[in-house]
C-alpha cells in the first residue's frame, strides 16, 4: 500500500495498523512503509559529486540513485565516522526504481493504528523541506515521550519517470 493511499481507508481505521520502518535523521523520525521496503544491507562505498543530496551505488549488475536525507533536510552532509555503523535502506517508488537511503541506525518496526496518522497539509509540504513527507504520527516511544515520525512519500523522493 502506497502511502499517498493512507486517508483512503478511514473504514476500518480504528482497528486496522499499518507497518513502517522508522528511522531517524539527525533529530527527525522518518518512515517508510513496509511495502516499500525491498531490503537493507551494509552500507557500500557511494559515489557523488558532493554539489546534491543524490549519489551512486552499484549493488551487483545495477547502479542505485541514493538520497542523503540529511543533506536534502538539513543541507548539510551526515558525519560518519568509522565506528558507526552505516545501512542501506533500498526502497521502491510507484514506478518500480530502486532507491537507497544512507541511515546510520538500524530501523525499527512499527505497528501503527491508521486512525493515528495524519495528512500534512499541502501549504505546509509546499512551504518546507519536508513537502518529501505525506504523512505523519505522534506515537509513545520509550520512556513515555512522545514520538513524532514523517511518513516518507517514496514518489517525492524519486519521482517516477
Amino acid at each position: 500500500m502506497n502511502t499517498a493511499n493512507l486517508s483512503r481507508k478511514q473504514v476500518t481505521a480504528n482497528t486496522q495498523k499499518i507497518k513502517f520502518l522508522v528511522f531517524p535523521i539527525d533529530n527527525l523520525n522518518v518512515a517508510l512503509h513496509i511495502d516499500s521496503i525491498k531490503k537493507i544491507i551494509n552500507y557500500l562505498t557511494i559515489f557523488s559529486s558532493g554539489l546534491n543530496h543524490y549519489g551512486l551505488v552499484s549493488i551487483g549488475e545495477e547502479e542505485i540513485t541514493v538520497i542523503d536525507l540529511h543533506k536534502r533536510l538539513f543541507n548539510t552532509v551526515q558525519v560518519l565516522g568509522i565506528e558507526d555503523k552505516k545501512y542501506l535502506l533500498l526502497a521502491l517508488n510507484s514506478n518500480n526504481e530502486t532507491f537507497g537511503i544512507l541511515i546510520k541506525n538500524a530501523p525499527e518496526l512499527y505497528d501503527i493504528p491508521l486512525n493515528q496518522i495524519r495528512v500534512l497539509p499541502p501549504s505546509y509540504r509546499r512551504a518546507d523541506t519536508l513537502k518529501i513527507a505525506s504523512h505523519v504520527t505522534v506515537i509513545m516511544g520509550e520512556n513515555n515521550e512522545e514520538k513524532t515520525i514523517f511518513i516518507l512519500d517514496p514518489d517525492e523522493l524519486i519521482a517516477p519517470v
